[in-house]
This record gives structure tokens, C-alpha cells and sequence, in this order.
């Protein structure tokens, strides 16, 4: 019986004759390039809800505004109106729907408001803030419009946005998942060597004599048979062909999403035109019924009915500015984030 102490180091390296290992590095490449898209499409949506949700809510303080402004000079009239009624220079009647109509501005203030509060928790939710530390002091969406994006932007720009990005590198990844598969039709040819010390003595193991090593090549064939190496070729040839689809489909959704936006913005600022005329018309109109009301010419429903068409245009044009700015801002998105 001999003892003996060794100490050895084993290397094994496969020599990428049919491509094999080459495919992996791509298919890993690309996987790793799409999941960068995505998370990339994945801020690029956050962004955009955040930009709309805050519209909305400045379009919700600038409803608030204009309530608060009516409600003030309703109550300003019901007062004048019940020093008339007490006066006997007006039917009780006049009084009751003046006093209507500050109730019912007053119940859609209170909704205003609670609109208000949904988008401010909803915009904290997207945040990352919790709802009850979150507060934006009220500020109405003014009149200025939101920028205007260019015509003639190139269809190249679609390549840009990340889930296009996404969706193409996956038809890569697929791609060089046909070549891994193809390769195992071929035998593996590996070089291995091993080197180390081997004695019979612990004090001459690491001595020049105690040296040993070993190097040659092998070979390993597959084993699965061909038949199931040719349908799993198959089974990522039609992975491949439903990338290429699901490609074509985020494509012509892109093309769909800056088509959208762009009618979007077009007859949103046709209708803000069209809305900002009324409202110009519908508070001259009412200054003048009510100068009329007061003469005593008209009666006080044609004044209710003028009051509550500008009250309804003032709001009407805070809500399409608000939208005119989210489309906008839907219009950039679809363009990748920028143009």
C-alpha cells in the first residue's frame, strides 16, 4: 500500500466550430438590450400618466376658480335681489331660483373639489408618495397653449421609442436561437488539460520531478437524436416568426399612436378656437341681460339661462386646455419622448 499527495488543476475549453457558443453571446445580447427597452418604455409611460394627471388636476383648479368667482357674484345678487323682494319691486320668485342657483354652484364645487382630491391621490400614487403627504397648491391651467410639434417628422423616429426597441431585439434573440439549436446537429469537439504535482512525499510535492500534466481533445455527439433536434429547430423557427409579428404589431401600433395624437391635437385646437369665441360671446351676452333684467326689459329666466352658458363655456375651456396639453403630451410619448 503507497500513499501519495497530489494537488491538480483542471481546464476544459470547447473549440465554437459551428457557431454555437458565438449564438448564445448574441441571443444574451439582445435579451439583455430588449429588457433595457422595456424598462426604458416602462418610464417613458410613467412619465407620461404623471404629465396628464397633472393637467387634469390643473384644468379641475381652474372649474374651481371659475365656481368660486360665480358663486360669489350670485350671492352678490341674491342679496341685491332680496333688498328688491323686501322692496316688493320683484316676485318672490326671482329671489327662490337666485338662491337655486347658488345651491346647485355651490354642490358643483364640492364635486369640482372631490375630482380635485382623486387626481391629486392619483397622481401621488404615481409619484411614489403617499397620498395624505401630498399636496400641490391650486393653480387654474392659463390659457397658453402646449407646443407645438412639428409636421414632417420622419417615420424613422418610430425606432426610437423603447417598445419598438424592445420588441426588435427579441426577433434578434429569437433569431440567435435558431443558430444555438442548428449547431447541436454537429459533435462538440472540447480541449482539456489538466496540471498539477503528484508525490509520494508531502516535502517534495511542489519539487520540479513532482510535475505532472495532461492535455487532449474530446469529442461528445448528440445523443437526443436528430429528430428531436430538427423539431426544436422548428419550434424556434416559429418563436422567430411570432417575434417578427409581435414586431410588425408594436410597429403599426406606433404608427396608430402618433396618427391618433396628432388628430388629437389638430381638433382639439379647432375646438379650443371655437370654444374661446363662445365664451367671449356668452359673457358679453350676460352682461347685457343682466343690465337688461335690471331695466326690468327681460325676465330673470332669460338671465339664469345666459349665466349658466357662460359658467359652462368658462369650464368647457379649462377642461380642452387640459386635454389639448395631454394629447400633446400623448403626441410625445408615441414620438419616444421627444422630436
Amino acid at each position: 500500500h503507497v500513499n501519495s499527495v497530489s494537488t491538480v488543476i483542471g481546464r476544459s475549453y470547447e473549440r465554437d466550430f459551428w457557431g454555437k457558443v458565438r449564438r448564445e453571446v448574441e441571443n444574451a445580447r439582445a435579451t439583455a438590450d430588449s429588457t433595457s427597452a422595456s424598462y426604458h418604455s416602462a418610464i417613458l409611460t410613467l412619465t407620461g400618466d404623471v404629465a396628464a394627471q397633472y393637467f387634469l388636476l390643473r384644468a379641475a383648479d381652474a372649474e374651481l376658480d371659475a365656481l368660486r368667482r360665480t358663486i360669489a357674484l350670485r350671492e352678490k345678487f341674491v342679496n341685491l335681489l332680496n333688498d328688491k323682494f323686501k322692496a316688493g319691486a320683484i316676485p318672490e320668485t326671482d329671489l327662490a331660483r337666485a338662491q337655486t342657483e347658488v345651491a346647485t354652484a355651490k354642490a358643483e364645487l364640492a364635486d369640482v373639489k372631490r375630482q380635485r382630491q382623486e387626481a391629486s391621490d392619483t397622481l401621488a400614487l404615481l409619484c411614489g408618495q403617499p397620498a395624505s403627504s401630498f399636496t400641490l397648491r391650486e393653480h387654474p391651467i392659463g390659457s397658453k397653449a402646449p407646443p407645438v410639434i412639428p409636421a414632417g417628422i420622419p417615420a424613422s423616429m418610430l425606432e426610437r421609442r423603447p417598445d419598438i426597441a424592445a420588441a426588435e431585439r427579441i426577433v434578434a434573440a429569437r433569431n440567435a436561437d435558431i443558430g444555438v439549436a442548428t449547431a447541436d446537429y454537429f459533435p462538440a469537439v472540447r480541449l482539456t488539460g489538466t496540471g498539477g504535482y503528484l508525490s509520494k512525499e508531502v516535502d517534495t510535492l511542489l519539487t520540479g520531478n513532482s510535475k505532472v500534466w495532461s492535455i487532449g481533445p474530446s469529442v461528445s455527439l448528440p445523443l437526443t437524436g436528430w429528430a428531436v433536434i430538427h423539431f426544436n429547430v422548428k419550434r424556434h423557427k416559429a418563436a422567430r416568426e411570432e417575434a417578427i409579428a409581435n414586431y410588425r404589431q408594436t410597429v403599426l401600433t406606433g404608427i396608430r399612436d402618433v396618427e391618433t395624437s396628432l388628430a388629437q391635437t389638430r381638433y382639439l385646437r379647432e375646438q379650443a378656437s371655437a370654444i374661446g369665441d363662445a365664451l367671449t360671446a356668452s359673457t358679453k351676452a350676460t352682461d347685457l341681460i343682466r343690465e337688461s333684467y335690471e331695466r326690468g326689459t327681460l325676465s330673470y329666466l332669460e338671465l339664469l339661462d345666459a349665466e349658466r352658458t357662460r359658467l359652462l363655456t368658462e369650464r368647457q375651456t379649462a377642461q380642452i386646455s387640459a386635454q389639448r396639453h395631454i394629447a400633446t403630451v400623448r403626441l410625445i410619448k408615441a414620438l419616444g419622448g421627444e422630436w
